[in-house]
């Protein structure tokens, strides 16, 4: 089934930031959920890892018709730098407690190049974490709308735009009205299993 929403890659140059100077409405917009396990193609594929939520989370925060695209904002997940859970224990039979947020470009709707036959949630995280995180708690603040889906002729074209989507997005977030968003208290407050429960698959 192809993409309902996909578009032809344009041969323009892309423009350098994404958004207004101040987000505007609906943005920014919340969205939250477990990381679950993906296609599996982000690191293996493209060298870029992705941290997927559910697409259900998308139902449960009243975004479920959220045009498919590309998408930039900030990601505060329940774990340290090093990608580990407030669960795990710190080495002296303590508990850690721990949060992060981060820099993000998401991905939202089919992925033509692959031809999904299932809309999905797809994250990127500007952070190289030492592990995988999966079952970790993610909240979503997505700040704008870079681009809608396009449809590929080959994995290196894909690639080159996701590499674009990175570097648009840094500088897009590096704006005073998104660098302040990063400190939304939204981000690191977490909900318990109960909310894991509604959003899940």
């Amino acid at each position: 089934m192809p993409s309902p929403d996909s578009h032809t890659r344009p041969s323009r140059p892309r423009s350098p930031l994404a958004g207004p100077s101040t987000p505007s409405p609906p943005f920014p917009i919340s969205l939250s959920g477990p990381v679950i396990k993906g296609f599996g193609r982000g690191s293996r594929e493209l060298g870029i890892p992705t941290a997927n939520i559910p697409l259900a989370g998308l139902s449960v925060g009243g975004h479920s018709e959220l045009e498919s695209g590309v998408y930039f904002g900030w990601a505060g997940l329940n774990v340290d730098d090093q990608g580990n859970s407030s669960s795990d224990d710190g080495g002296e039979g303590k508990q850690k407690s721990s949060s992060s947020v981060w820099p993000m470009v998401m991905s939202i709707g089919w992925n033509p190049f692959y031809k999904n036959t299932v809309r999905s949630v797809e994250v990127h995280i500007l952070h190289a974490f030492a592990r995988d995180f999966y079952g970790a708690r993610m909240n979503l603040l997505i700040c704008g709308f870079m681009r809608p889906e396009y449809d590929y002729v080959d994995k290196e074209a894909l690639i080159e735009d996701i590499r674009t989507d990175i570097a648009v997005a840094r500088r897009s977030l590096e704006r005073d009205a998104y660098a302040g968003l990063r400190g939304d208290g939204y981000l690191v407050q977490f909900q318990g299993g109960e909310h894991e429960a509604e959003v899940a698959t």
